[in-house]
């Protein structure tokens, strides 16, 4: 399509904060940049959105360019567009928040990125662009979320147990939870199905391997 106008008008960019979790620490995945500005430097996963792509399938298609993920939890967080935010032109972000387990994964960065590796939320190098506060508030959002969704479900693999699950939740939002009051909210939440196998922990006794009922699904919740 061709399209002229008779006044400026602002570039469109989508920009994915990628979450995952690993030896109980909250991670995030970053590209380092190949072009100017800021070659060589770490940055979000992301890039221009086509004249004629969605926003949605510009974070989809993006992410997999940049990272070789794909099929993973995405969601949209917010519209960062301060004026001077680039250095090339005005541009408007979409910025959208991803979850995904740690196991299985293979990164593979494109050919715009020198790098794609993972980093410890509380030790990120420096930044390009505005995306150190796009990973603070969707940092807030994902914390918020846990309280009222099941969306950190998303970082969970296909079977594991109800520790993996509490373990996951404390590292998330950075508070202890009580073991017997927290296995008796997630299991009323009817979310969890028993496998009938059992994980063995050292000297532990071995516990009850769960799996989602519907992995698809994230439920509100009252």
């Amino acid at each position: 399509m061709t399209y002229t106008y008779t006044y400026p008008h602002p570039a469109v960019t989508a920009d994915i904060v990628v979450f995952s979790v690993e030896d109980d620490r909250l991670k995030i995945l970053l590209i380092r940049r190949k072009e100017d500005p800021f070659q060589g430097q770490w940055a979000l996963p992301g890039g221009f959105v086509g004249i004629d792509e969605s926003i949605d399938d510009c974070a989809l298609r993006e992410l997999e360019e940049e990272t070789g993920l794909s099929g993973i939890y995405l969601e949209q967080l917010y519209t960062f567009g301060t004026p001077d935010r680039d250095p090339r032109e005005r541009v408007i972000s979409v910025a959208y928040f991803a979850l995904t387990p740690m196991t299985g994964l293979t990164l593979k960065h494109g050919s715009d990125a020198m790098d794609a590796q993972w980093h410890d939320i509380d030790a990120q190098p420096e930044l390009a662009f505005d995306h150190g506060a796009i990973i603070r508030l969707a940092r807030e959002r994902l914390t918020a979320k846990l309280d009222y969704s099941t969306v950190g479900l998303k970082f969970m693999p296909a079977e594991f147990t109800l520790s993996d699950v509490q373990s996951l939740y404390e590292t998330v939002s950075g508070q202890a939870r009580d073991k017997r009051n927290f296995r008796k909210w997630i299991l009323s939440l009817d979310i969890l199905e028993e496998t009938g196998r059992k994980k063995s922990d050292g000297a532990h006794r071995p516990a009850m391997l769960y799996t989602l009922k519907t992995p698809a699904e994230i439920r509100m919740i009252k």
